[in-house]
């Protein structure tokens, strides 16, 4: 039975949620709130299960997992139909680099924890918030949109016909720029990509739901 620590907002979670939908594995949700209580993620209860006190965390029988990028690699060895990864060793090395462009370089930068430091420790306003937000988020998806067109594929997705991970990845990035009023127009590659991948269910439903209370 696969389990699911999650947080509707985070983008890892956003992630690993997609992955679980394209391969339709049933699943349990646990929900993990970031902000209520001042962190459910920083129970004694959670940190037995991730010590960094992060979300997702999956549970697949008595094996636990962290990490988004490894967890959804983890799925696709062990679940392999759709595959989320080429098999041929380049177009996988590609994928995975779109990937941790997103998961290791920009997503670090713009996450709760960072934001939360910057607003308690330096006194940041909320229009500085943002403007931090927005620097690293227009250089990253700048970066990103110029990789793609440098590959000069005109396929639906990052780097084929069918999802990967490179799209499980950009898609919540795109979900939290919005959020935080980026621009877009910028990039039309990105943007293409998202409007495909939102016609797809299993990006759909994965779609956080956002709270009303």
């Amino acid at each position: 039975m696969l389990t699911l620590y999650d947080y509707f907002r985070s983008s890892a979670c956003f992630r690993v949620r997609i992955a679980l939908n394209l391969k339709k594995l049933t699943h349990e949700t646990i929900p993990i709130h970031l902000i209520k209580q001042g962190g459910e993620q920083f129970s004694l209860e959670y940190k037995k299960i991730n010590p960094h006190s992060l979300v997702p965390a999956l549970q697949d029988d008595d094996k636990l997992l962290t990490q988004s990028i490894a967890i959804i690699e983890y799925l696709d060895e062990v679940y392999p139909q759709p595959a989320l990864l080429p098999q041929d060793p380049y177009q996988k090395a590609l994928v995975r680099a779109f990937a941790l462009s997103i998961a290791a370089d920009l997503h670090p930068l713009n996450n709760l924890r960072v934001l939360t430091y910057l607003t308690n420790e330096f006194n940041i306003s909320e229009e500085k918030k943002i403007k931090w937000y927005q620097h690293w988020a227009t250089k990253g998806l700048a970066a990103l949109e110029k990789q793609l067109v440098s590959y000069g594929t005109a396929t639906s997705f990052c780097f084929a016909d069918e999802p990967s991970m490179a799209d499980i990845c950009l898609i919540p990035q795109l979900y939290n720029a919005r959020r935080f009023y980026c621009d877009l127009h910028p990039y039309p590659t990105l943007t293409r990509i998202d409007a495909n991948c939102r016609q797809i269910r299993a990006f759909h439903d994965a779609w956080p739901i956002e709270e009303t209370v």
